[in-house]
Parts: structure tokens; C-alpha cells; sequence
């Protein structure tokens, strides 16, 4: 991959475009000084479909000026603007400063609209329906595209409509985990706990802790096998908010359910990243994110999907 970001390729995409504009105008001035021979009637001689004939005129004057004019243009845009590989320009424009030039203003606009719920708890703006609609709308840009338009997630991504949280769900570890992300992970457990049958029988037990279909048998055979879980997810197996560890004691599968979901993540592990929304949200946003986030699983709030 490295060969793609080398300066090499910066240079060469400048030469071949400079070339290439060059290469224009000096076809323009080969074609404007070369001459056809003509005939009496000022024909080129080449003839089609029996009587069609190139007439031997030169290229108009404002035609040329026309194309000599956007040649100039071209090598001016060049030098203001990037284009010339990694190239800033004389102005440094780019998509991405505009872009935060314009969410600054909108965010300064709407700041008078924030300040009204920053002031707030958490639990009184989830009651307020002005917060709330612009709480969706915070929702649907930011969170939607991983926990859904209704927010009851999908596999690997947890439904926040319910009161089974990895990390938390009191107003203050809700905020936490929008404006520092998350990184959940259980690492391969196959080679701790011993031979794949020991894994099965493990799989099992954990099945059984939640009342999940299992081989009772076999789940006997697997509970001392759960001492290498038990450092995350408890002597029980609730789980351990402090770590993310899942409670395995309810009927809540994140990554999938039955025997075959539970022994991948015991001989595989998993990773997961929520991403942090600092630096994308302002502390206003996130506050009435917040908010909404928890009335979801509070009653306090509805989505887009819900009736």
C-alpha cells in the first residue's frame, strides 16, 4: 500500500497533467501552421458518399482564442486550487475545510437552541419534545447507520431500546460512551480452556446460564471450564459493566445465538469499536444526544420506526 502514498505518484500525476495541458496548446499551434494543399474550388480533395466534401477553411479566429482561453484557465485553476497531486493550492481550499467552515457557522447559529437544554439534567431534557425531535435528528445522522433508524441494533450492534447495557446505562456512562467511543474485546479463549470438546462443553454451560436449548450433560462437564470467563463476566456470568463484559444470564446474544455463535466467540474472540463522536458533536449535541439515547430505553422517547 505504501507505493500508493509515495511521493511518486504526486509528482507523476503533476507532470502528466501539466503535460497533457501543454500537449493541447501545442497541437493547437502544429494544426494552426500546417498547411493542406488546396484545389481551385478550395477543397481538400477527400470526398464521401459521392459529393460530400471537406472544404479546406481555417479554424475560426474566436474558436482559437476560445480554446487558448480555457488552456489558461486550466493552468490557473491549477495553481489556486488543488489538483496537481499533493498539491495544495495557492488558496490550501479544500472539501473537507469547507465542510467544517460551514458546520461551525450552523453550530454557532444553533447554539442559543443548545443553551436552553445544557443548562439541564439529562433525565429533564429526555421530557422535553423540542430536545427530543432534535434529538432524532442527532440520532438518524450519527447512530442510526450501525444501531438502526428504530435503535434495537442488529447482530454485533446493541439494541438501545432495552435495559441490557455493556457499559452502563445511567445518563453519565451514556454520555461517556458517545463522546469517547468504545472498544469492546474478548480475545480467543480456545487454547485456555482446553481441547474442542472442552470448548463444546464450555458453549453449553453458558447456554445453560441463561436457559437457553443445551446438552445438560455436557454443560456439567463445561462449568469448570467458565473459571477462564468468570474474571469478565462474573462467577455467575452477569457480566461486569466496568469491563463491557455481556451478562450471559439473560436471553441477549449481540453477536449471534445458539451453540455454533457461542463456540466462535470462545475460539475466536471479538472485537468491537464504537467510534467517539467528540471532535464531531459538540458537547451541546452530545448532551441532548445523550438524553435521548437514554429516554429510549426510559420511555421517554420514540423512533423514527417506532408507531
Amino acid at each position: 500500500m505504501s507505493d500508493f502514498i509515495h511521493d511518486f505518484w504526486s509528482h507523476y500525476i503533476a507532470i502528466a497533467t501539466i503535460v497533457s495541458i501543454l500537449a493541447c496548446l501545442l497541437l493547437l499551434w502544429v494544426t494552426a501552421r500546417s498547411k493542406t494543399p488546396a484545389s481551385a474550388d478550395n477543397t481538400t480533395g477527400h470526398v464521401w458518399d459521392e459529393d460530400l466534401r471537406e472544404m479546406n477553411n481555417p479554424m475560426p479566429r474566436w474558436w482559437m482564442g476560445l480554446f487558448v482561453i480555457t488552456i489558461v484557465f486550466g493552468l490557473g485553476y491549477l495553481f489556486v486550487f488543488p489538483g496537481l497531486g499533493s498539491y495544495k493550492g495557492r488558496l490550501d481550499w479544500s472539501t473537507g475545510g469547507e465542510y467544517a467552515k460551514d458546520l461551525a457557522k450552523a453550530n454557532q447559529e444553533l447554539e442559543p437552541v443548545y443553551a436552553a437544554y445544557t443548562a439541564l439534567p439529562v433525565e429533564k431534557v429526555a421530557t422535553d419534545p423540542g430536545a427530543m425531535a432534535i434529538g432524532e435528528r442527532l440520532f438518524l445522522n450519527n447512530c442510526a447507520q450501525c444501531h438502526g433508524s428504530d435503535a434495537r441494533g442488529g447482530k454485533g450492534f446493541p439494541n438501545l431500546t432495552d435495559n441490557d447495557w455493556l457499559h452502563g446505562g445511567s445518563p453519565e456512562k451514556i454520555k461517556e460512551s458517545i463522546t469517547l467511543g468504545r472498544i469492546g474485546v474478548m480475545p480467543p479463549m480456545a487454547e485456555a480452556v482446553g481441547t474442542p470438546e472442552d470448548v463444546k462443553n464450555l458453549a453449553n454451560y453458558v447456554l445453560s446460564l441463561s436457559g437457553s436449548p443445551h446438552d445438560s450433560v455436557r454443560a456439567g462437564l463445561g462449568k469448570s471450564k467458565f473459571t477462564v470467563c468468570a474474571s469478565c463476566h462474573g462467577i455467575g456470568g452477569v457480566g461486569n459493566t466496568a469491563v463491557g463484559a455481556p451478562n450471559l444470564t439473560d436471553q441477549i446474544w449481540l453477536h449471534g445465538y445458539g451453540l455454533d455463535a457461542v463456540m466462535q466467540m470462545i475460539n475466536n474472540g471479538k472485537t468491537n469499536q464504537m467510534p467517539a463522536q467528540q471532535g464531531r458533536l459538540t458537547e451541546a449535541q452530545i448532551h441532548v444526544l445523550t438524553a435521548y439515547v437514554w429516554g429510549l430505553s426510559n420511555g421517554k422517547a420514540s423512533t423514527a420506526g417506532s408507531p
